[in-house]
Formats: structure tokens, C-alpha cells, sequence
């Protein structure tokens, strides 16, 4: 499994980014894509990369779409095939959970 960490900047729209990231995790929830937003990216799990790329892309064409004239986007990509890779797994390598 990928985990992607992705970051979407969006400049020339003011300083308040918190309805473009909702409009973002709504097309996340739209894909069907497992993704775990916090305060300062978004972790989606996928089954390969380039599902990973195309909703990560679909996304920001998403906050294009509603008027952002430019969008910087930072990706992290964690692709192990040894063990089980999701958030679950790695949360409770560490003693913790996923947070409800």
C-alpha cells in the first residue's frame, strides 16, 4: 500500500486556506480514497502510485476550478512492500491510534 502526505499551497486567494482544504478533502471522500487530514497536510493511503498522483491531482485541479490562481503542492510518497503499509499499522507501532 502508498501512503502519500500531500500539501496544497494556495497563493493569490488571502490567508485563510481552511475552505480550499475542505473543498480538497471533499474530492478525497468523492474517490473513495482512505485519508487522514491534520493541521498542516492531508495522508491518503492508495493501492499504487499513480492512483496516488491522480487524485492527488484531481484535487488540486479541484481548487483550480474554484478560482485559485496558483497552487504549490508537496507530496511525500512511503511505498514499503515488506510489512503492511497504512496509518493504522504505523500508529500502533508507536503505542498510538487514529484519532475519531
Amino acid at each position: 500500500m502508498i501512503l502519500a502526505e500531500v500539501t496544497y499551497i494556495t497563493i493569490g486567494k488571502g490567508v485563510s486556506a481552511a475552505n480550499y482544504v475542505k473543498s480538497a478533502l471533499e474530492y478525497f471522500k468523492r474517490s473513495g480514497v482512505r485519508y487522514y487530514p491534520n493541521s498542516m497536510s492531508t495522508v491518503l493511503e492508495t493501492e499504487t502510485v499513480e492512483e496516488a498522483f491522480r487524485i492527488i491531482a484531481g484535487a488540486e485541479n479541484e481548487l483550480i476550478k474554484s478560482g485559485v490562481p496558483r497552487v504549490e503542492t508537496i507530496i511525500k510518497i512511503d511505498h514499503r512492500v515488506d510489512l503492511e503499509n497504512s496509518v493504522s499499522r504505523k500508529l500502533e507501532a508507536i503505542g498510538e491510534k487514529i484519532q475519531e
